[in-house]
């Protein structure tokens, strides 16, 4: 076959999830021209998959599955994509991923850098290839975080959709990532958010000082029967606490702490002065 390009599925999961794609077609005698009608993509977006140039989506994932006849098996395409996204993050993220997607109402509170859920693209983008140059992860599982972030972003999308609190340090907003470009875009996007009904918005000053009542970020969900989980980061092992007795206090210092801070209108006010370039 002309311009057939070797695989392999050892070099990562992706590797493998393109490999398998190309055997499963070729047992069947077909080409790439005849795979991609029956998913529903272009066969350059076939043979992307294939060689690992283009990551997987959910979607793509259970159109193979019914073309290939393995939907609702243990070798199933989408299977293998879930592993394939949750295998890059953090020790316990994957499990905090599922109740959000559930939650009616999500808390945040993040210092340093703007929260996961309020990241363009392109900011995204900037941390997951500095985390890649300090060798702290690979190009592939930076890849895979960046598609996985956006997925978690449109899963909020839904109808009714849960109410969002969001507090930041004030060094969120303060430390520049990526250039004037992607932090001016980035700037907009958090504008954006905090005119959105369901979203409240707040910073939370340096001038609070010793009112900070968190000293490291966490996320608070409310679910659907109104029973409340955290879930907090170390640098290698995330931790979701759903036990009432040690999730109640941090929800009362959560609110403690958006009362020091920055009204919705204050913060706003804030960011449109750092878009401005005023300090």
């Amino acid at each position: 076959m002309v311009n057939r390009k070797d695989l392999n599925p050892d070099s990562s999961p992706r590797a493998a999830y393109g490999a398998r794609i190309r055997r499963y077609r070729e047992a069947r005698g077909w080409s790439q021209d005849v795979l991609a009608p029956k998913l529903g993509y272009s066969s350059q977006h076939v043979s992307a998959v294939e060689t690992a140039r283009k990551s997987p989506t959910l979607k793509f994932s259970r159109r193979s599955d019914q073309a290939f006849g393995t939907a609702g098996t243990v070798d199933s395409f989408e299977r293998e994509w879930a592993e394939m996204r949750t295998g890059s993050l953090l020790a316990g993220f994957p499990e905090y991923v599922d109740f959000e997607g559930r939650a009616v109402e999500l808390r945040l509170y993040e210092i340093g850098i703007i929260p996961g859920l309020l990241q363009t693209p392109e900011y995204a983008r900037v941390l997951a290839d500095s985390a890649v140059r300090r060798g702290a992860t690979t190009a592939v599982q930076a890849d895979e975080r960046v598609a996985f972030l956006a997925e978690r972003q449109a899963a909020l999308l839904r109808t009714p959709p849960p109410m969002i609190f969001v507090v930041m340090d004030e060094s969120c907003v303060l430390r520049p990532v990526g250039g004037a470009a992607v932090m001016d875009a980035q700037l907009d996007h958090l504008l954006a958010f905090a005119e959105m009904p369901n979203a409240v918005l707040q910073v939370a000053p340096f001038a609070m000082g010793e009112r900070r009542t968190l000293d490291y970020p966490v996320n608070i969900l409310t679910l659907p029967d109104r029973s409340v989980v955290c879930y907090a980061e170390s640098q290698s092992q995330g931790y979701l606490d759903r036990e009432s007795s040690s999730v109640l206090p941090v929800l009362t210092d959560y609110h403690q702490l958006q009362r020091e801070s920055l009204s919705k209108t204050a913060t706003v006010a804030r960011i449109r002065d750092l878009r401005k370039g005023t300090p």
